[in-house]
């Protein structure tokens, strides 16, 4: 079985977002990047599955800029046997993503997509649902366990009341949640390894796809500071501020 997982690249999330001057965007300047950490679960589940004998070939993919390429080569050092690097300096929606894979698709073949459920960027949630309808493929989301069956995979993903099952026979599509595996880190040799893995640049001319934007941004700001709580000596006293101060209980 082949299989196709998605890597993005975002600002790490050990570190503190800043916004531009002028409100336009995230400041991105002298920022580290790393891979989302949705992708990271992804990325392991996918080696996980080629150590126990159900998968043949891993090959990661992401959307973005020339230096993307250095979380594609992080997902070689983990396992991932290529990479394909769809370059593109425009920021890509979810639809776009989603076509783009689709046409990724058609053109390796994979048995099976995983991607994480979301970035930690954006935060949509809709470009592994958006793939798998526009490839007609079953899909299970936020994919907490997934075991094998014959020729088909058992994916647990969680609800609200509960946990749920769901049967699927590739191709198909799989989003990764948080509890479904925990990341390895990459050794030395293995990060010299993936050096020599191919590592194939495309763009989306290539692919037949054009990437153009249906949402505008028009301003980012950061969240209001909170004030600093304060102590109260008993319940008397706190449901005195909770109605003079609060304001929240008549």
């Amino acid at each position: 079985m082949k299989v196709l997982v998605t890597v993005k690249r975002v600002i790490d999330y050990h570190v503190r977002v800043r916004v531009r001057a002028d409100g336009s965007d995230v400041d991105l300047s002298n920022v580290k990047m790393a891979a989302n950490p949705f992708c990271e679960i992804a990325v392991e589940e996918a080696v996980r599955m080629k150590e126990k004998g159900w998968v043949s070939e891993i090959v990661a993919v992401s959307i973005g800029p020339a230096d993307a390429g250095e979380q594609l080569r992080a997902a070689l050092a983990l396992g991932a046997d290529s990479a394909i690097l769809i370059e593109t300096d425009k920021p890509a929606e979810p639809l776009a993503v989603a076509r783009l894979l689709a046409a990724l698709c058609e053109r390796e073949q994979p048995d099976l997509v995983i991607m994480g459920k979301q970035s930690i960027d954006t935060d949509h949630n809709q470009a592994g649902q958006m793939l798998a309808a526009l490839n007609g493929w079953p899909q299970a989301t936020f994919a907490s366990a997934i075991e094998r069956e014959g020729d088909e995979l058992l994916v647990t993903r969680e609800m609200d009341g509960g946990l749920r099952t769901l049967r699927l026979a590739p191709p198909a599509v799989i989003t990764t949640d948080l509890r479904l595996n925990e990341p390895r880190f990459a050794s030395l040799p293995n990060i010299m390894k993936a050096r020599q893995k191919p590592l194939t640049s495309l763009t989306p001319d290539v692919l037949g796809v054009a990437i153009e934007p249906h949402v505008r941004l028009l301003s980012v700001s950061e969240p209001p500071l909170r004030k600093a709580g304060i102590k109260v000596a008993d319940v008397a006293e706190l449901v005195t501020r909770l109605k003079t101060d609060a304001k929240v209980i008549p």
